[in-house]
């Protein structure tokens, strides 16, 4: 009883600190990445959005955990392996949902990258999203630099494309662009190839964190089915 005990607690302390992680990168996520998601044409809701919410009903529901198996609670310890079987069941049904509709999230990406480049000019907002974008990745346009010299914006500019384009100054001052001078890749190809390299490591990540849940599950109901019956206030036969 006491090792089942403890084994829940430290569970519990490993759960509190993963709803922490998630925290914080949620929290970095929507800081530093919020103005890129931005660009996205999709309707779904943004990543840090998600990771924020999780991470504090994870933190919460840590701590009452560990509670939980501190008191020998069994109300609050079906509760909290009902929490698991919950995050358990969402976590496994976003996953799937992720690699389910990939290509839909990945078109909702490139609808975005070009109604910004048609903003361009005229949303300082989504301006200042896409140049962020291309200088943090040296990308230039959805698929090349090209696109940029069909947007309305570079038309109204002599075919030039932003600075956030150049490699140098110096090839962006000439009309049309000279090509060696800029980034020759596109915004969407260097994001679908980022996401596509690290599919893989979230896909274990999340594997990974199904398993420590269903242990989770697993340690709370035993507790709970093993709490003795006078901390219940159940009479027990002489």
């Amino acid at each position: 009883m006491t090792l089942l005990k403890l084994s829940l607690m430290a569970f519990s302390f490993v759960f509190w600190a993963a709803g922490l992680t998630m925290l914080i990168i949620g929290l970095w996520a929507k800081v530093s990445l919020g103005s890129y998601l931005a660009l996205s044409a999709s309707g779904y809701p943004s990543a840090p959005t998600i990771l924020l919410a999780t991470g504090v009903a994870v933190i919460i529901w840590g701590f009452l955990g560990c509670f939980g198996a501190a008191t020998e609670h069994r109300g609050l310890l079906r509760a909290y392996s009902a929490f698991l079987a919950v995050v358990l069941a969402a976590g496994l049904a976003a996953g799937l949902s992720a690699l389910l509709y990939r290509q839909t999230l990945a078109q909702g990406f490139q609808e975005g990258l070009r109604r910004a480049l048609l903003a361009y000019g005229e949303d300082d907002g989504v301006a200042d999203a896409l140049d962020a974008l291309q200088r943090a990745l040296s990308c230039c346009g959805v698929e090349s630099y090209r696109d940029w010299l069909r947007s309305p914006w570079a038309l109204g500019q002599n075919g030039s494309v932003p600075l956030s384009c150049c490699r140098a100054r110096r090839g962006c001052q000439r009309r049309p662009p000279d090509a060696r001078w800029l980034h020759r890749d596109g915004c969407f190809g260097r994001v679908s190839a980022f996401v596509g390299s690290n599919l893989y490591c979230v896909a274990t990540a999340a594997l990974g964190l199904a398993l420590l849940q269903l242990v989770g599950i697993v340690l709370a109901c035993l507790l709970a089915a093993r709490v003795p019956a006078h901390l219940l206030g159940i009479a027990t036969p002489r």
